[in-house]
């Protein structure tokens, strides 16, 4: 069986970042964290934390810190029930949650916001492609995630949230230089692009859906968002940007459509753990709300 004051150290070095936060947290020395965890390390038999700064969680040890969440949810949910078996204060319960950048970027931060509001439970989100972020769920290492696989991951539920729309943009003087005479399949694979990783095939599946077959132009590699919008608009190269972002810079002449109408639509589906429900339906409701009002419907 699981050693809980061993995991307890362990994930209090993840959440607080540190050794002597973990030790002010638990009310223990840092020597006593660390015991703890070499003594956990020795009966998993496995690394559980690399030592920088911030500590890191190996695979191993974001595993545990996972189950340790999804234990005192249910905890939680049991002392709501029967105050009597509540014990000693240990804070919020921290939800760890896979999602994609742009959802982030574009409108899961008012789902969160609410979330953290109405129930004072904490969030570790976690950044990863949408089409990588089951893979979380699978290991344990997120209790949810926004994701574009539909098939649900064992021992969790699941629901269609819409699509994220992107629309192909660039500003007004990169569409002058590079596409003088209309965007072209020939211009385009000379035009540079953006990408926001090695991950990202949205800009390749646009012009595969809009032009066929064309080789991928210069590419310059922006990992953020609101990084990818802001290239867009000092005409570094084009990209496919959340409408959600782009709308207000398209209405206003500081970026323009590629193709005009020609967009592409990103499935988003949201899947969530079984265990510990109220707090993960609370999150739920406000998922598929701000779902509702900024995503478009899945064809």
């Amino acid at each position: 069986m699981l050693d809980y004051p061993l995991l307890a150290a362990l994930a209090a070095v993840v959440r607080e970042g540190g050794f002597d936060r973990a030790a002010a947290r638990l009310g223990v020395t840092p020597s006593a964290v660390s015991q703890r965890i070499r003594a956990l390390e020795e009966r998993v038999g496995a690394a559980l934390v690399v030592r920088s700064q911030p500590p890191v969680p190996t695979e191993a040890g974001a595993r545990l810190c996972a189950h340790v969440e999804r234990v005192r949810l249910l905890e939680d949910e049991l002392a709501a029930d029967l105050p009597r078996l509540a014990g000693p204060e240990e804070g919020p319960a921290t939800l760890r949650v896979a999602v994609n950048a742009d959802s982030l970027g574009s409108w899961f931060l008012p789902a969160a916001a609410r979330f953290a509001e109405a129930t004072g439970a904490l969030l570790d989100l976690v950044l990863d492609d949408e089409e990588h972020t089951a893979a979380r769920l699978r290991t344990g290492e997120v209790l949810a995630a926004v994701t574009a696989e539909p098939a649900p991951v064992p021992g969790c539920r699941t629901r269609a949230l819409g699509a994220l729309r992107y629309v192909a943009t660039a500003s007004p003087a990169f569409l002058d230089r590079h596409f003088p005479q209309g965007v072209k399949p020939g211009a385009l694979a000379r035009a540079p692009v953006l990408r926001f990783d090695r991950k990202d095939g949205l800009q390749a599946r646009w012009v595969r859906q809009t032009f066929g077959p064309v080789p991928e132009g210069p590419t310059h590699q922006v990992p953020s968002t609101q990084g990818f919008l802001d290239a867009s608009l000092a005409g570094i190269g084009w990209a496919l940007n959340p409408l959600p972002l782009a709308a207000g810079h398209l209405a206003a002449g500081r970026l323009v459509e590629l193709v005009p109408g020609r967009f592409l639509d990103v499935p988003l589906h949201w899947q969530h753990a079984r265990l510990g429900a109220r707090l993960l339906d609370a999150l739920t409701k406000e998922v598929a709300a701000a779902a509702r009002r900024c995503l478009v419907p899945a064809g």
